[in-house]
């Protein structure tokens, strides 16, 4: 059979960069990792092709080559996804489609011709015995939590990695915390399942030995999930793996806040090539973390919890919601303090909305608050929230339009930059590509924008004060660019969906 796999568009979001990969000459930040792990999957006589149509555009002739399309998308892909499924149908083409926004709303989707929900471990071997036996049903469905030691290595030949900024890997999946806005303990349970150690360096080698040699971000929904098995098996394989290469790429990922009460993991993960992580904050509101179960970032200095990453070498980027029921008014003022104060220069804040199937859905319908649907945008709540609404979108625009402003976001880079302390063997991997970025930086920041004198004022002091960190404090900036580019629109255009989720 021939098989497409199509991967729908993002819209403009703060997680797409779009505006940031102008300045590295990149079209998209990350590969399709799950499309590109169900292809390995799929028979190897199987001829596959896979188009990510935020790196190029899907042309009918892609389509009619195809038996069989498959589609994979997120909910924040919805309109895009409409597009893929109506020109399959009119060119004759049927669809088979997974993931996590047709697994949420599958009654959404009565245009697709197979649907094949839950995990592709446990779900896929069945569809495609019947499909090669011509009996394939509509409808495929699995509770099942699969052993992903299982899963195959992603088939990278797919994809030509020079239109990404960074690669992505899958080390574990399954969140141990219960937070009431998430979604993930439905898509992958609660217990956190790992890969073996050797299939994970398998992994880091496959991309090594492409020649990639930028980020890898690792997509897990909480890294430190299993915390063990990091400190005695995982971590120490990564930095022995490490050892003796010559350039090898750094490492990121999601992890909840605890991860600041381990000295040992956080060490050995930062000596791993881990600098940065994302965590989900949500809020500097003790009542509201009590609202939505956030156990973990409950009866803690938050301020000193970043701190202390930051002062290990790992980059905080945060998470934060704002329309929890035990907001109170004084809330915005709250987190533009809290989120100046911490030195979190990536601080994505989104309204709360309550996506099908978690806690919060089920409470909200309870109480018929519920009003519209889900579009995975966090920019327009999705229920009746206790403060006045108009109160609420307001004090979000102010937020973002606070946080994103140059002086406050430059003055947040320079907060970061005195408390973070990279490790001894950070290099400075300076090349004509990077010289180029620098350049298109000097122009875009530092003589089109208006403020630019708070740029030239991080350029100079971090040159004269701390060279080491420069290019770190380069791509601070260009993401700022980004960020301000994506707020303007949303104030200027309300209904525009950006996506600024929370986290961990």
């Amino acid at each position: 059979m021939k098989i497409l796999l199509v991967y729908p568009q993002y819209p403009a979001t703060f997680w797409s960069f779009k505006h940031a990969l102008k300045f590295v000459s990149k079209k998209s930040s990350y590969p399709p990792l799950g499309l590109l792990t169900v292809a390995a999957m799929l028979p190897e006589n199987w001829e596959k092709r896979l188009v990510d149509m935020n790196v190029r555009r899907l042309t009918d002739d892609d389509i009619l080559w195809a038996d069989y399309v498959f589609i994979s998308a997120m909910v924040i892909q919805k309109e895009s996804v409409k597009e893929v499924i109506l020109r399959c149908r009119e060119l004759g083409v049927k669809t088979v489609a997974g993931g996590p926004l047709f697994t949420m709303e599958p009654e959404l989707y009565d245009d697709i011709d197979h649907l094949v929900l839950g995990e592709a471990e446990a779900i896929l071997p069945e569809f495609l015995k019947d499909l090669e036996g011509g009996c394939a049903r509509r409808l495929y469905r699995s509770e099942e939590r699969p052993d992903i030691t299982r899963t195959p290595l992603p088939l990278w030949s797919l994809i030509n990695m020079k239109h990404y900024s960074a690669m992505s890997l899958q080390y574990s999946r399954g969140c141990p915390f219960d937070c009431e806005f998430c979604d993930i303990a439905i898509l992958n349970g609660h217990t956190p399942r790992t890969k073996a150690t050797a299939q994970l360096i398998t992994e880091l080698d496959a991309l090594y030995h492409r020649g990639w040699r930028e980020g890898v971000f690792i997509v897990d929904d909480n890294f430190i999930g299993n915390k063990r098995k990091l400190k005695e098996e995982v971590l120490p394989a990564i930095i022995r793996w490490r050892r003796g290469k010559r350039k090898v790429f750094s490492l990121n990922t999601e992890t909840s806040i605890n991860l600041a009460d381990d000295d040992e993991l956080l060490r050995l993960m930062v000596e791993a090539g881990f600098n940065a992580v994302f965590v989900g904050i949500e809020s500097p509101n003790e009542e509201s973390l009590v609202e939505c179960s956030k156990t973990q970032n409950r009866h803690r200095d938050l301020h000193a919890a970043v701190k202390k990453l930051h002062n290990f070498g790992l980059e905080v980027q945060g998470g934060f919601i704002v329309g929890f029921d035990s907001d109170p008014l004084s809330i915005f003022k709250s987190q533009i303090s809290f989120i100046q104060g911490s030195g979190i220069v990536t601080a994505m804040v989104g309204l709360l909305n309550a996506p099908p199937g978690t806690r919060l859905y089920q409470r909200l319908k309870r109480e018929n608050r519920i009003v519209s649907g889900f579009d995975g945008s966090n920019t327009a709540c999705n229920f009746i929230p206790k403060m006045n609404y108009k109160t609420l979108v307001e004090g979000y625009k102010h937020i973002l339009n606070t946080i994103y402003a140059p002086r406050q976001y430059y003055e947040r880079i320079r907060t970061f930059l005195k408390e973070y302390r990279p490790h001894s063997k950070m290099r400075l991997n300076f090349n004509f590509a990077h010289i180029k970025v620098l350049w298109k930086t000097f122009w875009i920041l530092g003589v089109g924008e208006r403020g630019r004198k708070y740029y030239w004022r991080l350029v100079l002091s971090t040159l004269l004060r701390r060279p080491r960190v420069f290019p770190l404090a380069i791509k601070l900036a260009i993401y700022g660019y980004h960020f301000r580019r994506v707020v303007e629109k949303y104030v200027k255009t309300r209904s525009t969906p950006i996506s600024l989720e929370g986290g961990c």
